[in-house]
């Protein structure tokens, strides 16, 4: 879910928002005396600013539209909305991070589930050739038997820091939308469950469609003239569904996360727990072939074995598990 589902969700809204923020057109400005285009220009690059305190209220009435209404400079609290023309740049530098844990993983691991699997995962293989390999396979096992643990640390790492990075990630959002991503999902949810007349909509608050622009400029006189413009964002429309899709999508992958890494503590110090997990993997074994491997190793080389399971076919991996057995009891393989 990190590096395939996230990294692909995140790269799809990226290329989405490019696509909308430098082919189409994200931003329209109404002002008088100022070429549109100038205007546009102007409040795309120095930001748009709404009102907090005129949010509420009947649009058309008390306001324009919700946050955009007169107010006297230094009384009233403006908000500006600097962040639209980074979010694609943004949601790419995230992908990119929630790959990073994965290509460290490969780097470290340097596929070496891949050398000793050696095309035992085809259920049809030379006899001559399937004894063979396994017999390289159980040789190298049991000779480098309590020397995985360091390979198998360097894996629950990448794990942990797939936790950190999500926890990072979602702190860093907070931070990128002016502290209102921790509880943007869960006010939307609520703004549904309101009264219409007690709503304070937070897509309005956090992405608003429409904004307030001031433009300064040089009168015939030399004197300072101020133009109160009136912008449209159509980008904050997409802008504010991937956010909501993004806080759920980022709290259940905190949660799955968290669940995984406490099972992998559980893993990690509980013996019998590694005991249960390779007599499912190995189905086909003899459960006290599996027991006597189990008591001989250690977190790593069950890892490696457990691995191993995943990648080689059953029939093959069953034989393996038989072999291996009778090897570390110091049987001859028949």
């Amino acid at each position: 879910m990190h590096y395939k589902g996230t990294v692909i969700i995140l790269i799809a809204f990226s290329l989405l928002v490019t696509s909308r923020q430098y082919i189409g057109d994200p931003i329209d400005c109404i002002v008088d005396e100022i070429p549109l285009n100038v205007m546009d220009t102007y409040c795309w690059i120095y930001s748009t600013f709404t009102i907090p305190n005129r949010l509420t209220g009947v649009a058309g009435k008390d306001m324009v539209q919700p946050g955009v209404a007169s107010h006297v400079d230094g009384e009233d609290e403006v908000k500006y909305h600097k962040y639209y023309q980074w979010v694609c740049f943004v949601l790419f530098f995230q992908a990119i991070l929630f790959y990073i844990p994965r290509y460290l993983w490969k780097t470290w691991e340097g596929g070496r589930i891949k050398m000793l699997v050696m095309d035992l995962n085809a259920p049809i293989v030379n006899t001559e050739c399937k004894d063979d390999r396994k017999k390289i396979l159980v040789d190298y096992f049991a000779e480098n038997i309590h020397r995985h643990n360091f390979y198998a640390y360097r894996f629950f790492i990448c794990e942990f820091l797939n936790l950190a990075n999500v926890f990072g990630q979602i702190f860093f959002m907070d931070f990128f939308l002016d502290g209102e991503f921790s509880t943007y999902g869960s006010d939307v949810v609520r703004f549904t469950e309101m009264e219409p007349e007690e709503r304070r909509d937070p897509m309005a608050r956090v992405f608003p469609k429409v904004t307030k622009c001031t433009f300064h400029k040089y009168g015939p006189s030399g004197s300072v003239q101020k133009f109160d413009g009136l912008c449209v964002l159509p980008l904050n429309i997409v802008n504010e569904k991937i956010y909501v899709f993004l806080w759920f999508w980022f709290i259940g992958l905190t949660i799955l996360t968290a669940l995984s890494i406490a099972f992998r503590v559980a893993v990690i110090f509980v013996p019998k727990i590694r005991l249960y997990l390779l007599r499912a993997r190995s189905k086909l074994s003899v459960h006290q072939d599996v027991e006597n491997i189990s008591k001989r190793c250690q977190i790593g080389d069950w890892f490696v074995l457990y691995q191993l399971g995943k990648n080689i076919d059953p029939l093959i991996y069953k034989e393996v598990i038989s072999d291996l057995a009778l090897k570390l009891d110091g049987k001859e393989i028949v």
